[in-house]
């Protein structure tokens, strides 16, 4: 039988503002935690806005090790382009994927954002 390995304990601070940013969720953000919460996308169980490896993600599903984050356009700058890459890479070390879909598209396209989610997750899409 293999060891549950527990969680990093996770800073008050940084679970108070996890759960801010879980009432201030974006238009986008809160148009996609419409398809995702309550397993509604294909069973898959999301949460939202979770402290991960020191981030707090939009969204992840533990049981696929799927991260979900929704950019707006401050995401577009070179600055936080750096930081988006090495936090991407920081979660995927941790066995993570990661999948990064711009506010437009969420809005505007919300069937294709949930079918490749879908495909990721490896649930299929019918």
């Amino acid at each position: 039988m293999e060891a549950v390995t527990p969680h990093a304990p996770v800073p008050p601070q940084r679970r108070a503002h996890a759960k801010r940013m879980r009432s201030e969720m974006t238009d986008a953000e809160r148009k996609l935690w419409g398809c995702l919460r309550a397993h509604r996308l294909m069973g898959l169980s999301f949460r939202r806005q979770v402290p991960i490896a020191g981030f707090i993600v939009d969204f992840a599903c533990p049981d696929h090790k799927l991260i979900v984050e929704v950019d707006g356009s401050q995401h577009g700058h070179d600055a936080d382009l750096t930081y988006d890459a090495a936090r991407t890479r920081r979660l995927e070390q941790d066995g993570w994927t990661v999948l990064r879909f711009w506010n437009d598209d969420v809005l505007r396209d919300i069937d294709n954002v949930c079918q490749h989610i879908v495909v990721v997750a490896g649930k299929g899409w019918s």
